[in-house]
């Protein structure tokens, strides 16, 4: 991206299909998650990372940065591996 169009930094703040494709593309390299204190555990809904092949493998992260916030939600940020 920073090639191509001079982007240093890009948010991708899709669903599951585009956050999985981008990262299959291994064109992400950081990913910052904001956890709520609630639980949601509906079917059918997206998860963070859909549409990887069911064939591959886990992408190793590195936890960066943990911040934790009075009304309970905590933030996540992860190096790509």
């Amino acid at each position: 991206m920073a090639d191509e169009f001079n982007i240093d930094r890009l948010a991708i703040v899709g669903g599951g299909k585009i956050n999985g494709s981008f990262l299959e593309a291994g064109l992400i390299d950081e990913i910052s998650i904001l956890i709520g204190a609630g639980a949601d555990g509906r079917t059918d809904q997206p998860s963070l990372f859909d549409s990887r092949p069911k064939n591959s493998n886990p992408i190793a992260l590195q936890l960066k940065d943990v911040e934790s916030y009075e009304d309970g939600a905590v933030w996540l940020r992860y190096l790509v591996k």
